[in-house]
């Protein structure tokens, strides 16, 4: 099967969402452009370490190669994005490996979300590498305040889920939990 790859320079959306409960939420990562939508699955945490990451790398590039008026520090408001998903909402893949960069001719951000790959010597493929062998791929480019705005909202996705308990960060869960730094005392939620 010949290798997909999806792109989107400047989208007009990319977001992280979640459809499900709190405990049961599914994530993906969804761009679109015009009426092309591309949706792929993904892990919470591939989510949060993407938003972390983003940050990490806006403000390296801050610091070291842009003026500072060219990447702000805080994600613009009017950027701010609290709608849902697109429907339909058809994934394309599920995330396995991630990749993140600079491009620094046009000053962008660009993340490439590739799919599971069944082979047990996967290694994922290098940015921008658009060769037909590989798993499918979603490339996105962005710009710096849009980057911001995405990594905010990420975070924000990810904090509406359940609350962590104090004690052992772990998730606690409606009928209470059993934390273990408490010797198995149940804590009410």
């Amino acid at each position: 099967m010949n290798r997909r790859i999806f792109e989107y320079r400047l989208p007009e959306r990319f977001v992280v969402g979640t459809v499900g409960m709190p405990g049961e939420r599914t994530f993906f990562l969804q761009a679109r452009s015009g009426q092309e939508i591309t949706t792929a699955s993904c892990e919470k945490q591939q989510a949060s370490v993407l938003a972390e990451r983003i940050d990490q790398l806006l403000d390296e590039v801050r610091g070291t190669r842009a003026p500072e008026d060219a990447i702000p520090a805080k994600a613009p408001v009017e950027l701010s994005d609290e709608s849902p998903l697109d429907v339909p909402l058809e994934e394309e893949f599920r995330v396995g490996a991630m990749a993140l960069g600079w491009d620094e001719a046009n000053n962008l951000v660009v993340i490439e979300a590739h799919a599971v790959s069944d082979e047990d010597d996967f290694e994922p493929p290098e940015l921008a590498d658009d060769d037909a062998d590989g798993p499918d791929t979603l490339r996105v480019w962005l710009s710096a305040p849009y980057a911001r705005a995405f990594a905010e909202r990420t975070r924000s996705v990810i904090a509406s889920g359940r609350p962590t308990c104090p004690f052992c960060q772990q998730p606690l869960d409606p009928q209470g939990h059993i934390c273990a730094r408490a010797n198995g005392y149940k804590r009410r939620g």
